[in-house]
């Protein structure tokens, strides 16, 4: 089963990802069986999720349901096994050269799908994804033979590549997709109308090589769910306390425009966002995060799944498209991370220097590192 147009991610609720108010693990489990008997049917999950407390929750939840009535995405990736947490920068990718040299890559990534396959209680994965991977991720044949084996031993169906955790890794996924196309059915890459750059710079590349993307971030850390709006209270561990001061009062009030094309539509403001990415060619699945706001006034976590399972098939006129895309154009408001100019040490886990191979790239598909791939708002 291909991943559906709209799809719950483990990250949802807070749990494991810190976003609003953490659920407790029986509401957390509710609101997966919640999801599904509204109508979603498409589930990810990624191993270091609480290593592995993701997967298990979610295998507790699914449990009982037919296993052929939903598609079941798996992530792997960070070593969480045999390494230690560097603080904030998370676990190591399992191809850091200081765990294991390539020829060991295929044994980690059999052990870690196996494992993370036992916690969520089934026997394959619908699509595996590689997690937020290391340079060698996006290059190197051992782990992309490492991958191709699990589809030969029947443990996932399909394969894909999941960027992140932060925004970026354009000149790094096309270059994974011209190597490695023939293997990669599906990307997962952050993209919302607010946040079009610098995805919308590798959509010609994935068209070309028939991949298909699941968009996550749909909901502009939560200010397309409504609940979010100026003076939000963001708790102190919150990802998004760590966004630029102010924000949500600037983006705001760039929905203001958009609330004429939504009512035309008969749409919210997320599934608005949803249509939009939906409505780029590539795009074939959805997964905003669903977040429990904290504080009075918000909204029910039951009433987003609510929302994004009842998503109906509209379509944007192309101005409609043209006039989102003109408001939310927000080149170069980042530092962007995997290969940057402005890194000039050893490879880090996600970022690092631009290789003569990824300058071809650009010049393959006319990105400009010192235009296109910049952090221009800070000069």
């Amino acid at each position: 089963m291909n991943p559906s147009r709209t799809a719950f991610g483990a990250w949802n609720g807070g749990r494991f990802m810190h976003y609003g108010l953490a659920l407790d693990e029986g509401h957390w489990i509710a609101l997966v069986q919640h999801a599904y008997h509204q109508g979603l049917r498409t589930f990810l999950t990624a191993d270091v999720y609480g290593c592995g407390q993701a997967d298990d929750l979610l295998g507790r939840a699914l449990a009982g349901i037919p296993r052929d009535s939903y598609c079941l995405v798996g992530s792997i990736g960070h070593d969480f096994y045999s390494a230690k947490r560097d603080g904030s920068k998370g676990f190591p990718r399992f191809s850091n050269p200081q765990l294991r040299s390539p020829s060991d890559f295929a044994g980690y990534l059999r052990m870690a799908t196996e494992r993370s396959l036992e916690r969520c209680k089934t026997d394959r994965f619908d699509l595996l994804l590689l997690h937020n991977p290391d340079y060698l991720g996006y290059s190197n044949d051992a782990v992309w033979l490492g991958m191709d084996a699990l589809r030969q031993a029947k443990l996932a169906d399909r394969l894909g590549i999941a960027p992140g955790p932060a925004n970026g890794f354009s000149l790094d996924l096309i270059l994974a997709f011209e190597r490695f196309g023939s293997l990669i059915d599906w990307a997962m890459v952050i993209l919302n109308p607010f946040e079009p750059w610098p995805t919308s710079l590798i959509l010609p590349a994935a068209l070309q090589y028939n991949i298909r993307l699941i968009t996550r971030v749909v909901d502009y850390g939560g200010l397309f769910h409504g609940d979010v709006r100026p003076g939000h209270y963001f708790g102190t561990s919150d990802h998004r306390s760590f966004r630029p001061a102010g924000w949500v009062e600037f983006a705001w009030h760039k929905l203001d425009p958009l609330r004429p094309i939504a009512q035309r539509h008969n749409l919210s403001l997320l599934q608005l966002a949803c249509a939009w990415n939906l409505q780029q060619p590539p795009v074939q699945c959805v997964v905003p995060t669903l977040i429990q706001e904290i504080g009075e006034g918000t909204r029910s976590i039951e009433s987003k799944a609510d929302e994004l399972a009842s998503l109906p098939q509209a379509v944007l006129s192309a101005d409609e498209l043209s006039l989102i895309t003109l408001i939310g154009d927000n080149r170069g408001c980042m530092q962007l991370k995997g290969a940057n100019r402005s890194h000039t040490t050893a490879p880090e886990s996600d970022k690092w220097s631009i290789t003569p191979d990824l300058e071809a790239v650009g010049r393959r598909w006319l990105i400009d590192p010192d235009r296109d791939l910049i952090y221009s708002h800070g000069e």
